[in-house]
């Protein structure tokens, strides 16, 4: 079973939507309906307040953590249609603002760090943005993925970078490809879980994976470490969640890992890529791990505390 290890009272006034922990774990920050981001150290066991952000004019949906080398930087979007970049410098300021979306931002994820610091936006107006910045100026520049999901995106995550690239030699066989190509996948109220390509200067759909029934909340691209095929995971309001395989990023099969009693909100791997953290209405946490035969199955389950449900068991339209 999962066991808490510690509690952190946050002191936010309304719902919590997201809790990300940093790349060397040492810091967390949440995010939640006050409007407000907090960052807490949590060294040895310990607590404290690092920081208490405000610029955000609504609640603040999802929060995430770019790598260290690019040094401590937070992305936040809210419901106010904005996403803050935000950076540590003494203390912590708003470095950047991004406000070119109609309704509300839903979530965000930076791209692995090979690729530079590249942020990526779902919002309910339909809409992707790719945020890029130039590392040496300071300057960020964006590329908009218009009507790239009906009626809104829930969900964005990064391809890993050292996913291959499948080529072909002049027999038109299959070999090993290039690494670094940016790929991202996105969920939405189509119901579909979509994959973009980077190609020259624009992102184009290059596949779209059909079997959920109700809109799709959260998307997660496993780790590569090295295996022969290449997955993903994807939660929905049909209860269900879906683990996408794929050994040439071309053919797509779907495998249903369970069917829950209640509404999916979340869904996240671990760093090797064989476990993967499922959450929802029902207030419970459960880690699943898929065997040698291909079957997945349930290794662990808390509900010994109650989760707030993610940001998006709410309809959030402007």
């Amino acid at each position: 079973m999962v066991s808490i290890l510690n509690t952190i009272d946050t002191g936010h006034e309304d719902m919590i939507h997201c809790a990300e922990v940093d790349y060397y774990g040492l810091r967390l920050a949440t995010c939640s309906s006050d409007n407000s981001v907090k960052i807490f150290d949590i060294k040895n066991g310990a607590q404290s307040l690092a920081a208490d952000l405000k610029g955000h004019g609504g609640p603040v949906w999802q929060c995430c953590w770019a790598h260290p080398r690019f040094g401590n930087i937070l992305a936040t979007c809210s419901y106010d249609r904005k996403v803050i970049i935000w950076r540590e410098q003494n203390d912590w300021i708003k470095w950047y603002e991004y406000s070119n979306h109609e309704s509300s931002v839903n979530s965000v994820a930076f791209a692995p760090p090979e690729f530079g610091l590249i942020l990526a936006c779902g919002s309910s107006d339909g809409s992707i943005s790719i945020l890029t910045c130039n590392t040496e100026s300071g300057q960020w520049d964006y590329k908009k993925i218009s009507n790239a999901h009906t009626i809104g995106c829930n969900a964005v995550n990064f391809c890993p970078s050292t996913v291959p690239e499948p080529a072909f030699d002049q027999r038109g066989v299959g070999t090993k490809g290039s690494y670094g190509v940016k790929r991202l996948v996105s969920g939405g109220c189509d119901n579909l879980v979509k994959i973009w390509k980077e190609d020259g200067d624009r992102w184009v759909e290059e596949n779209r994976l059909e079997a959920h029934s109700d809109w799709v909340r959260d998307v997660a691209w496993a780790p590569s470490v090295g295996l022969p095929k290449t997955q993903l995971a994807s939660c929905s309001q049909d209860r269900r969640v879906i683990i996408w395989s794929s050994d040439d990023l071309v053919n797509w099969s779907s495998t249903v890992l369970h069917t829950f009693d209640d509404v999916l909100w979340n869904v996240s791997w671990s760093l090797t890529g064989n476990i993967l953290a499922v959450s929802g209405g029902d207030n419970k946490v459960s880690l699943w791990r898929e065997n040698n035969e291909g079957q997945w199955s349930m290794i662990s389950e808390d509900a010994s505390a109650p989760t707030s449900t993610n940001a998006l068991s709410e309809q959030r339209t402007l």
